[in-house]
């Protein structure tokens, strides 16, 4: 045993000297060099370099070689790497690089010259030497280097004439290279686009470089036989700035210039929608509903009542006119075009409004019953029209007709994201009821959900569950809560209201008091008296800054205040608070996203 003992430690002894030291070379280099030892540093790079002579452990030789001034090996490397490596440009202006860092400016020269002089005929090799330049911030040379390579070959290099003019401060001369660039390469035109938003400042139409992009491309395009892709390119400009109604006048003059099938107007329509910019998507929808045999008909139509539906559910300012309105709008489409299942989403939007905005329960689920049995429907659009019956169910206080509608969808779609909403739908049903024991079993299922929305609903309401019931004498005011959820479901506010009123008298103590404040703050935002909402969730923040709803609060108030009062100082504001007080808040990443629009970064970073 003692033998074996002493032939395993001789073995490991000998297994340590025997590893290669290239690794504790690399390792010490690095240490010093960080360190600012160039002198120990030297010692580690001659060895590696001398194994491995590659540009990496090159560049970090020489540089340590020049910090302790030993120029003369340093240009011996330099000159024995450029032998080893004669097709790498980037090394020989480096080497020029090197000769300017000595104060020998005249052989840089040569260095520079030479290799403009003895350009190939190969874009490849010249778009490489320019970036060389480039690089080393040596936009003459650049410029130099793209002159040669226009004379000695067919190509513009357009592209990198417009990076270097920006480059140079030369706005003007970089928008004139992309207009003529674009004229002879139409296909070209996301990368153009994609170069100008890039490089200059396109928000707001009385930015210099909008006045200079615009007063250009208009003289271009304006000329006889221009490209129509310079128009298009007009109408691009116009939809930056979000000048839609220019942008539709534009994108209009194009379609009855050539004959178009309105695919130009739709595309604007659905930007317009994606901006929440109504009333020019609007103009488009009209526009392409007026087109004799086009194929966005029935798509112009929906558009066209969407753009009422979402005005009236997302800002809700509306009077009964505008309903009355917009209802008889969905009857006359549904006439038109018959109930199909093209027509599926509008039946939902129509059954919709009939219900939550117009007080028609009953004729919203006639509509939707009726709906569900339209020949051709898929089963994911059968499954859309019962979520719709069943919310509406709720709605009318027939829960347990609503139940047996979600569990069916569940059934149906209980790997999909539809079917995950309706077990959390039925699970809220059971709340509702006080079986909050059931409720919370199937919460747990679904806190594993695929869907992040679904998955963060059902995490809420068990954690509202768990913290608020657990004792029997907590019941009563569980239960009473419950109910005034499901009160503002239905809409009956004041009865909500005073039922959460009868719990704070009753139970003045209860964790419930902030729960409180942000339901009485949605059911605020559901009547679109969104300063009083505010007002709710402010009051969370105030008596409840420390617990769990807190960032919830602030970010509904930062919402708000950014898409609904247009207060975007103060949104800026709320989110940033959001992201310094609240660091673990799901909403994090969403708030953080928020600021740098709010902000206009043109690019992410990673601080605020």
């Amino acid at each position: 045993m003692k033998l074996f003992l002493i032939f395993l430690l001789l073995t490991l002894q000998s297994t340590l000297y025997a590893q290669p030291s290239g690794q504790n070379d690399t390792q010490l280099a690095q240490y010093y060099y960080a360190n600012g030892d160039f002198e120990k540093a030297i010692i580690y790079y001659e060895k590696l370099y001398a194994k491995d002579p590659s540009k990496q452990l090159f560049l970090r030789y020489v540089e340590c070689l020049s910090q302790v001034k030993q120029f003369k090996t340093a240009e011996k490397i330099y000159k024995r790497q450029i032998n080893s490596n004669r097709q790498d440009l980037d090394l020989k202006v480096s080497f020029g690089q090197f000769y300017e860092d000595l104060g020998e400016a005249e052989k840089a020269t040569d260095i520079y010259a030479g290799l403009i002089k003895n350009l190939p005929p190969s874009p490849t090799i010249i778009v490489e030497l320019y970036r060389s330049f480039i690089s080393k911030k040596k936009l003459d040379l650049a410029l130099e280097c793209l002159k040669k390579g226009e004379k000695i070959t067919s190509s513009g290099f357009e592209i990198q004439f417009a990076d270097l003019f920006f480059l140079r401060g030369e706005k003007q001369e970089m928008i004139k290279v992309l207009i003529e660039f674009l004229s002879r390469n139409p296909e070209m035109i996301d990368n153009v686009e994609e170069l100008l938003a890039s490089k200059l400042d396109l928000e707001k139409q009385e930015n210099a470089d909008y006045i200079v992009l615009k007063d250009l491309l208009v003289s271009a395009a304006q000329k006889n036989n221009s490209p129509i892709i310079l128009s298009e390119l007009v109408s691009w400009l116009f939809i930056q700035s979000k000048n839609f109604n220019a942008a539709y006048s534009q994108i209009v003059s194009l379609e009855k210039r050539f004959n178009g099938d309105g695919y130009r107007v739709y595309d604007l329509a659905t930007i317009c929608m994606e901006n929440n910019a109504f009333e020019a998507a609007r103009k488009c929808y009209n526009y392409l509903m007026n087109i004799p045999n086009s194929e966005y008909v029935i798509e112009a139509q929906r558009g066209l009542l969407n753009t009422r539906y979402l005005e009236i559910t997302t800002n809700r300012n509306y009077n009964e006119e505008e309903i009355n309105t917009t209802i008889a709008e969905y009857e006359q489409a549904l006439a038109r075009f018959g109930k199909q299942p093209k027509m599926q989403a509008i039946i939902i939007e129509f059954a919709h409004i009939l219900a939550y905005y117009a007080g028609k329960t009953e004729k919203s689920i006639a509509v939707l019953t009726e709906a569900i049995s339209i020949n051709g429907l898929t089963d994911m659009q059968k499954a859309q029209i019962k979520m719709q019956l069943a919310d509406i169910y709720v709605l009318g206080d027939d829960i347990w007709e609503a139940s047996l509608l979600y569990m069916q969808v569940d059934k149906d779609f209980k790997f999909e994201a539809i079917g995950n909403e309706a077990k959390y739908k039925n699970a809220r049903i059971f709340y509702y009821d006080g079986e909050f024991n059931y409720a919370q079993a199937q919460l747990n299922v679904l806190k594993e959900s695929t869907s992040k929305l679904i998955a963060n609903d059902a995490i809420q309401l068990s954690v509202a569950i768990t913290d608020n019931f657990g004792l029997d004498s907590n019941f009563q005011a569980m239960f009473w809560f419950a109910q005034s959820e499901l009160l503002i479901e239905q809409h009956k506010y004041k009865e909500a209201f005073s039922l959460m009123d009868s719990i704070r008298i009753n139970f003045p103590y209860h964790s419930l008091a902030d729960e409180m404040l942000m339901r009485k703050g949605k059911a605020m935002e559901m009547q679109g008296k969104w300063q009083d909402a505010v007002a709710y969730y402010e009051d969370v923040l105030t008596f409840h800054s420390r617990d769990i709803l807190a960032d919830d609060a602030l970010f509904r108030i930062a919402d708000i205040k950014e898409t609904i009062l247009g207060d975007k100082e103060q949104a800026l504001a709320s989110y940033k608070r959001l992201l310094i007080d609240y660091r673990s808040s799901l909403f994090g990443a969403e708030a953080r996203k928020r600021v740098r629009i709010l902000r206009g970064d043109q690019f992410i970073d990673s601080d605020l």
